[in-house]
């Protein structure tokens, strides 16, 4: 039992740092007045979660990923006791700074988690608590995005962060406790390097990889663009940290959650190649909801109506896209093959949320949501003509894909 505890708390621990980073930033710039091109550029905070990957040999050569847990979590508890600072006066300038140590020490803290996780676990173990794992994840960017955002409200940004921050440093002492000490030695650090090289070249030789990589890069370009704007957008209609919290935080993660394990079984049920486009085309047709509340401006009722039905078809597009992801992963390389096709997919998103604002600022947003749902066309086309090649995997791997996501 204490198996399931230390893994549920360790994967809630990744992702309330990078809820921290990748959302509640966005709020709090956003009540600080912060304008639409200044918000877009937010998302260069993915940047240490897209190339995580070149300082990963680090975790390997340097201590055990048991105290790298622990140490980075009282790292990001530490810097995020540092935003209570900037939060007083909310100073941007400082906040950007602090935001962006807590990215790369977020990075770092997954490597972490992530090699402690495979380390400890036998494979068959590894498979069986997946769902655990993107459960945990997920409730802790509800917390974030949802509960923290509404205590920003209620309370005080001060309070929110002294929040995020106590947690933190419950979970570093918990998990010294009560994660199993890793034994020693399973791959040299100082063949890393080779690994890496050899796993990336493995991935390149794989037959039609152009048009899987194309459709990692463009497969979120619509959502992106929209993403990045959701909170300064709803802001514009006159909600606040609350309702926000609500909308995008509660509302919304649900939502996804459920688009996410729904995707997972129609493609278990019916195969990634049979619903690539489907699914796709929903995720697609669901930004062109976000242009009608910003040419009819509705009620709430309506504005909490597209965003769960928005966030439901992005959760649908998620499943899409760890199953292609996994369907790219070859044995013996599984790890780092998941890591290259999520940092592509991933950099996308950061390039594409970065220049949002400027958009916004130029076009307003109803304009700007159907240049979003364009940005999402190339990918239609991608999914309806991909080469049947692509979808030669064994069945397994279905079933392996639909509890991750």
């Amino acid at each position: 039992m204490r198996k399931v505890f230390w893994i549920a708390s360790s994967y809630y621990a990744e992702g309330l740092p990078f809820s921290l980073v990748q959302q509640v930033s966005v709020q709090f710039f956003t009540a600080a007045g912060a304008g639409t091109p200044l918000i877009g550029l937010l998302s260069l905070l993915g940047l240490p979660w897209n190339f995580k990957l070149f300082w990963s040999p680090l975790i390997d050569l340097f201590g055990n990923k048991k105290r790298w847990i622990f140490v980075m979590e009282l790292i990001l508890a530490g810097v995020a006791m540092l935003l209570i600072w900037p939060a007083q006066a909310m100073n941007l300038s400082l906040a950007f700074k602090i935001f962006a140590l807590m990215a790369v020490m977020s990075a770092t803290h997954d490597m972490s988690v992530d090699g402690f996780y495979i380390q400890t676990l036998p494979e068959s173990e590894q498979a069986r608590y997946s769902g655990l794992r993107v459960a945990a994840y997920r409730v802790a960017m509800l917390v974030g995005n949802g509960a923290l955002v509404i205590i920003a409200g209620w309370v005080s940004w001060v309070a929110c962060f002294a929040l995020a921050a106590l947690m933190l440093i419950v979970l570093a002492f918990w998990h010294r406790a009560a994660m199993p000490t890793p034994e020693r030695g399973a791959k040299p650090g100082d063949r890393r390097w080779q690994q890496v090289l050899e796993s990336v070249h493995n991935y390149l030789a794989q037959p039609n990889i152009v048009w899987a990589l194309l459709f990692i890069l463009l497969f979120r370009a619509g959502d992106a663009f929209l993403f990045a704007m959701v909170t300064p957008f709803l802001h514009s209609l006159g909600y606040g940290l609350v309702a926000r919290g609500v909308l995008t935080g509660a509302i919304g993660t649900i939502t996804g959650i459920a688009g996410s394990i729904l995707g997972g079984l129609i493609i278990a049920r019916w195969s990634l190649q049979r619903s690539i486009f489907t699914l796709t085309f929903i995720q697609s047709f669901a930004i062109l909801a976000y242009a009608w509340l910003a040419w009819a401006r509705p009620d709430v009722f309506s504005v909490a109506a597209v965003a769960a039905f928005e966030q439901f078809a992005g959760g649908l597009g998620t499943a899409v896209l760890m199953v292609f992801l996994m369907q790219r992963c070859q044995k013996g390389f599984e790890a780092t093959h998941f890591a290259i096709g999520s940092a592509l997919m991933s950099l996308a998103s950061t390039v594409a949320g970065s220049f949002s604002g400027f958009l916004v600022r130029d076009l307003g947003y109803f304009h700007f949501f159907l240049l979003s749902f364009a940005a999402a066309i190339p990918s239609l086309f991608l999914a309806f003509f991909m080469p049947s090649g692509l979808f030669h995997q064994e069945q397994k791997r279905y079933k392996n894909a639909r509890i991750t996501v």
